[in-house]
């Protein structure tokens, strides 16, 4: 894909959240349980960031896009606290899964994050559209 404006930046970070999207649940019906949360986690990372760029705020780190999008979505309203706290514990589990030693996740832990991602990058999408 060819970048040539901020329009395409954006449809190029949220393809990059289906994508991964996706590649979670390929990861799943291996049961690769921390590397699905992993997925899960950029997913919402990707379709967040699009959402900042559509509107012009700037963040540099994960806790910067957190932070950003609780005050300018979460707090205003403008999309459902729900998709807040989940977008907190992705980043909070993942955390765990990718540095934490001897920490593995099973089925019971994700599975059910898979669905409410979805939504959640749904959510995204009606935002930025």
């Amino acid at each position: 894909m060819t970048i040539g404006n901020k329009d395409d930046y954006i449809k190029y970070r949220f393809h990059r959240s289906e994508e991964t999207f996706e590649e979670a649940l390929i990861l799943a019906e291996k049961e690769r349980w921390n590397a699905v949360l992993n997925r899960l986690y950029y997913s919402c990372f990707y379709a967040v960031f699009s959402l900042l760029l559509k509107n012009d705020i700037e963040t540099q780190t994960h806790d910067g896009a957190r932070t950003q999008f609780g005050l300018y979505y979460i707090k205003s309203g403008k999309i459902d606290k729900k998709f807040g706290r989940l977008f907190t514990k992705l980043f909070d589990l993942r955390q765990k899964g990718d540095y934490g030693d001897l920490f593995d996740f099973d089925k019971k832990v994700v599975e059910p994050l898979i669905g409410q991602v979805k939504e959640f990058v749904e959510e995204i999408k009606k935002q930025i559209e």
